[in-house]
């Protein structure tokens, strides 16, 4: 395990809390903070509750708790911390306000960290006076059980802090990959959306309905995604036969570069899924809790048991 470092969290909702759980549970010093009163007096519950869900044993779990502060304003937060997370909601003018006020009273040596899943970070970061000790940190939900966080690169980070990031992200537990380039949805969510915008254009067509497309990816490929990745699946198979494959099905796949009609609708018609009780499929409230189930416990047995640090 790496030095015991202070973390600050800026925002203690799911994202920040699972943020905060993570790092504190390798051992590092964390100070949270929240605008709102009632997520700063839940917080430590919720970590201590998300930590239960996970099989942590539950005499390790106040050690873990200890190692958290809550604060009431980010300035205390901050003040003494040697890497920040902001993981407030993606509203482009609060970032950069919330990233205003850390950077007046945290150190100057103080790595400073976004965590957004499509906004640039070179735009939330642009105001800054001391740009490169700023990256962004895409985790994924929930933090605490997804192992990947995407460490994203602006024009004027430095090596040495993208460098620092991975370093503590890995020691942490967590898978992070180096994003050199700040995209739009950096790598995994121009994947994933790629993948959604075919198979809503495959709903939307008549070629088959939203279970059947479900039911392919869960019964085929998805099944091996998360040991087989597309670029080594190429490799495996040969990339003359993926060649000979794209040259007979690309042509054919959606190709528009705007959301689908058929998405637009399905929100006009207030159709908005799990929580309005249809968006592509219909849900009955037992159905829908039954799926969110299904994915907790699943992501609870891949999580397995990691070694308590710094007990």
């Amino acid at each position: 395990m790496s030095a015991q470092r202070h973390i600050a969290v800026i925002g203690a909702g799911l994202m920040g809390h699972g943020i905060a759980l993570t790092l504190a549970r390798a051992g590092h010093r964390v100070s949270i903070t929240d605008p709102f009163e009632e997520a700063r007096a839940s917080v430590l519950q919720r970590i201590a509750d998300s930590l239960t869900a996970m099989g942590v044993s539950q005499d390790n779990i106040p050690s873990i708790v200890e190692r958290v502060t809550v604060c009431e304003t980010t300035a205390d937060a901050v003040k003494t911390a040697e890497v920040v997370f902001e993981a407030a909601p993606e509203k482009m003018e609060l970032k950069q306000s919330i990233f205003a006020e850390i950077e007046e009273h945290a150190p100057e040596t103080c790595i400073l960290a976004s965590n957004t899943s499509v906004m640039p970070i070179t735009k939330i970061m642009s105001k800054l006076r001391l740009k490169g000790r700023a990256v962004g940190t895409h985790w994924w939900n929930p933090p605490h059980m997804i192992p990947l966080v995407e460490v994203v690169s602006t024009e004027w980070t430095d090596a040495a802090v993208a460098d620092d990031m991975m370093a503590l992200l890995a020691d942490a537990g967590k898978t992070p990959v180096r994003v050199n380039k700040d995209v739009p949805g950096f790598i995994g969510n121009r994947l994933q959306h790629a993948l959604w915008r075919e198979a809503i254009s495959l709903v939307e067509n008549g070629i088959c309905d939203a279970e059947a497309v479900d039911t392919v990816i869960k019964a085929s490929f998805g099944r091996r995604l998360a040991v087989l990745g597309p670029l080594e699946n190429a490799d495996l198979v040969g990339t003359d036969l993926s060649l000979d494959i794209h040259e007979n099905v690309l042509f054919d796949l959606e190709s528009r570069k705007g959301p689908s009609p058929y998405l637009k609708q399905l929100v006009e018609e207030g159709r908005l899924g799990m929580k309005s009780g249809e968006g592509f499929r219909k849900w009955t409230p037992e159905e829908a809790n039954q799926t969110r189930a299904r994915v907790a416990q699943h992501l609870t047995r891949l999580e397995g048991i990691l070694p308590e640090k710094g007990e």
